[in-house]
């Protein structure tokens, strides 16, 4: 009964220039060897089997995903139009109703750096099974490591049992002071690791979910494309979640990052003696505290701090690492023949 969907659209611009359209973040080895999107399907091995996942995409990524993934025919879903994730999940979770009428879902994104394998599993088995038998939408919180303001925090409720509360409230990516504060609280960060019985989900949404609602029974009718055509789009937090009062939560004990900048390297990445993040040819001499990725040419570093310096695909980037963050604003100022880089 225990299906996993994979959210792997999107294009990880904040990893120009060495992400593209044809070879996006979620494709990217950043976290190790392999690329996160690999690694996510890894993950589940002993959870769920391959023939149970479902990967949504676009349909530039499809083929892709299908060959990394190596996942059997039909199980890369490709969404005619980004619509962000609230129909992606209500769509892929009614294609694993479709296919087996009592179908537990775990959802989880491609671009996740997790460090406890295990861990991992043992906490989604426990997502699921809470699913189940308390029949909610299920989210998963990682106790925080730092105030981080980049992510949304969950405040858990009242118990549920087994280590179970309701969600009392989530807040969407604070300012650090109130970050602080719903640490001291005992808030989590919400992962986006989610878990839930198709019949629930599904349920909830026509119930909560008005961007969507009115247009699931064309969903049901197997009609994808116009499905896709009118919806409004939302995210399944703000859509769903935040909206719904039966969503509860589990803490999970293991080491999560979601990649979101070149800084969240040297989170998930070893660091030299010096506290750098090097990947490929690089020579850093009396330098610190420095991202440096090389994709062909040796890079060479002399009495520098704090930078992140990327050559990859024709481009090479140099900034300050605290200006990470602000990787749109510097797209968006670049002329489109510097900007528009390929695999």
């Amino acid at each position: 009964m225990r299906w996993a969907v994979v959210l792997a659209g999107g294009s990880g611009t904040r990893f120009w220039p060495l992400s593209t359209p044809e070879n996006p973040k979620q494709l990217l080895p950043l976290a190790g060897s392999t690329s996160t999107a690999e690694e996510s399907v890894d993950r589940l091995t002993g959870l769920i089997p391959r023939e149970r996942i479902l990967v949504v995409t676009g349909a530039a990524l499809a083929n892709q995903m299908q060959a990394r993934l190596k996942l059997p025919q039909g199980n890369v879903l490709i969404e005619p139009r980004a619509a962000s994730t609230a129909p992606a999940l209500i769509w892929a979770t009614s294609e694993a109703q479709r296919r087996d009428p009592d179908a537990e879902v775990l959802s989880l994104h491609a671009d996740w750096a997790v460090g406890d394998a295990a861990a991992f599993r043992r906490t989604a088995d426990t997502a699921l099974t809470t699913a189940r038998l308390h029949d909610r939408l299920v989210t998963v919180g990682v106790v925080p490591s730092r105030p981080e303001t980049g992510y949304g925090y969950i405040v858990p409720g009242a118990p549920l049992g087994d280590g179970v509360r309701m969600v009392a409230r989530f807040s969407e990516k604070p300012d650090a002071a109130t970050a602080l504060d719903l640490m001291a609280a005992g808030a989590l960060w919400n992962s986006g690791l989610f878990a839930w019985t198709a019949e629930r989900l599904l349920a909830e949404a026509e119930t909560h979910t008005p961007e969507v609602a009115p247009h699931l029974p064309v969903l049901r009718a197997g009609d994808v494309g116009r499905f896709f055509d009118d919806v409004t789009p939302i995210s399944i937090d703000v859509g769903l979640l935040e909206r719904s009062a039966s969503v509860a939560v589990v803490s999970g004990a293991f080491a999560w990052d979601d990649i979101g900048t070149w800084q969240a390297l040297t989170r998930v990445r070893p660091k030299d003696p010096n506290g750098n993040v090097v990947v490929g040819n690089t020579f850093l001499h009396d330098s610190e505290d420095c991202i440096v990725w090389s994709d062909r040419d040796t890079i060479v570093l002399s009495g520098v701090q704090d930078l992140i310096v990327v050559q990859a695909n024709g481009r090479i980037l140099v900034m300050p690492g605290e200006r990470a963050a602000s990787m749109k604003q510097l797209l968006d100022a670049l002329p489109p023949e510097i900007r528009d880089v390929h695999s």
